[in-house]
């Protein structure tokens, strides 16, 4: 029988394309967007006509325990949990200048959604006795570094990564694994692009010598989705190319 999976902010970006890898792979798929009605809705017809899989999108901000109720009643039995979604400020500035809103909304988008989603979802992952919950990170998220200008973001990922790897020994006797995916320094439109797009263009800052695409996230997540992942839990994998993003930043001063 296929798995059935649930990616939030599946509409776009990194999302958009670990939803392909896995409609690629035979799963059903549930996009959860939160504003873009029609591009999620056209993005599920698309995914059903192309691979021939159950697709539908259910809109809801995962910041907000409500919604995330309805997107787990709309979505049914899950079996594969993809915490993608999560609010991110493009301005860079100290911990002391974040409004009050500003930082409970990093906080509660990128930390407290998947502790709402993963408690609505976990009862049924254990009953069926087979469940995947993958989360995104960034680079060195396990070794809680210092990332200036950053710190909501930084500090909700932090806790994202002890509580991943705090449920992945919780419900390891459950059949359910608990991973998180570090994507490195991979920005516009290469989010949606798969890895043959970025061969032979030039990246100075990356090791491996070209640029990182969406594609090369979600056929980490596609495994770790998979059967043959079974004996992986509890693991923070980054997907850098080699590049160690924040000492980039703070090379560049950027």
């Amino acid at each position: 029988m296929a798995k059935r999976a649930l990616i939030t902010g599946g509409s776009k970006g990194i999302g958009r394309k670990t939803a392909e890898y896995l409609a690629a792979a035979g799963c059903s798929v549930v996009i959860n967007y939160r504003s873009d009605a029609a591009s999620a809705e056209l993005f599920a017809t698309e995914l059903s006509n192309r691979f021939g899989v159950q697709a539908s999108a259910v809109q809801g901000d995962v910041s907000r325990k409500e919604d995330c109720e309805n997107i787990a009643s709309f979505s049914g039995e899950i079996d594969i949990l993809i915490h993608n979604a999560g609010p991110y400020i493009k301005e860079r500035k100290p911990m002391a200048d974040y409004s009050w809103d500003e930082w409970h909304g990093l906080i509660s988008g990128n930390l407290t959604s998947v502790f709402y989603l993963s408690k609505l979802l976990l009862p049924g992952m254990k009953e069926r006795g087979w469940g995947r919950l993958i989360a995104f990170g960034f680079d060195r998220v396990e070794t809680a570094p210092a990332w200036v200008d950053r710190s909501a973001f930084a500090a909700a990922k932090t806790g994202l990564a002890s509580l991943i790897k705090t449920i992945a020994l919780e419900e390891a006797s459950s059949g359910i694994t608990a991973n998180m995916i570090c994507p490195g320094d991979i920005a516009g439109k290469w989010k949606e692009e798969d890895i043959n797009a970025a061969e032979g263009k030039p990246a100075p800052l990356v090791p491996v010598g070209r640029p990182g695409t969406g594609g090369d996230i979600a056929r980490v997540a596609a495994f770790l989705a998979s059967e043959a992942s079974a004996f992986i839990t509890g693991a923070i994998i980054p997907v850098t190319g080699g590049q160690d993003v924040l000492c980039k930043h703070f090379r560049n001063g950027t």
